[in-house]
């Protein structure tokens, strides 16, 4: 055990140092858009999209301790709201969060659910994206989770009996913004 934490907090350390220099800079226009993202069942089909590059640079990145334990909160507080709804609780994917990352990665640049180069959020990983909610700027877990759910398309993402996994992820820019995304599996 004390091997794992020693080289959780190496990870932990690195991944820190990198996220400072990859996730970009911020900008204050809009802190979240009045659309979610959702991937229609016929979208794609026969297509694999998997940006391995993309993965592999968010599974070496991260953000603070304070922002990854802000990404859990949301996810506790989603499926509490879920089951008092009598839905099943989403499960945490680490597939989803590694497509998370890179798009809360890539939002720093470019807020919107298409991503930089053109592409379709669900690009990051077609095996497994399928509804998307982004937010900016939000520095807690309660902050950002009552913004979505006071938007109609958010809470529809977060309520929908549908999905089963989810995936959330924070880039946190230089100047400390946040940048958030929460992506949704079947």
């Amino acid at each position: 055990m004390k091997k794992f934490k020693k080289v959780f907090a190496v990870s932990m350390a690195l991944v820190l140092a990198f996220t400072f220099v990859a996730c970009g800079s911020s900008s204050a226009d809009s802190v979240i858009d009045d659309q979610a993202a959702v991937r229609g069942m016929d979208e794609g089909v026969g297509e694999i999209w998997i940006d391995d590059e993309a993965i592999a640079l968010a599974g070496s990145a991260a953000s603070s301790q304070a922002a990854i334990d802000a990404c859990y909160a949301v996810f506790n507080l989603m499926n509490q709201e879920r089951v008092a709804r009598g839905l099943a609780a989403l499960v945490w994917s680490d597939a989803l969060t590694n497509a998370a990352q890179v798009r809360a990665s890539e939002i720093t640049s470019v807020f919107s659910h298409t991503r930089p180069n053109g592409s379709d959020f669900w690009t990051v990983d077609s095996n497994v994206q399928y509804g998307e909610n982004l937010a900016k700027l939000y520095q807690s877990a309660d902050s950002v989770y009552t913004a979505w759910m006071n938007s109609p398309t958010h809470a529809a993402n977060i309520m929908d009996g549908g999905y089963k996994t989810v995936g959330i992820a924070v880039c946190q820019t230089g100047d400390g913004s946040w940048y958030w995304a929460q992506e949704f599996g079947y």
